[in-house]
């Protein structure tokens, strides 16, 4: 597992294994993911558990960092 997404904010804190499971949570967060309504990619989490299509407008509740 690489950790060359943002967690070099972190610098050398935390550990390497700790920054590999953040790592791998926040690219499963900010994936594109397909909007249950209308099919489009186009859903953007708005809060913890909470996620909005941008195309249809419809927010639903999902899991924590995916649908």
């Amino acid at each position: 597992m690489s950790t060359k997404t943002s967690t070099k904010r972190f610098g050398p804190r935390y550990g390497r294994s700790l920054k590999n499971k953040f790592s791998l949570i926040e690219t499963q967060q900010r994936a594109k993911h397909k909007c249950p309504y209308c099919n489009k990619d186009g859903v953007k989490r708005v809060a913890l558990g909470i996620w909005q299509c941008r195309k249809c407008d419809s927010k639903f509740a999902g899991k924590a960092y995916s649908i």
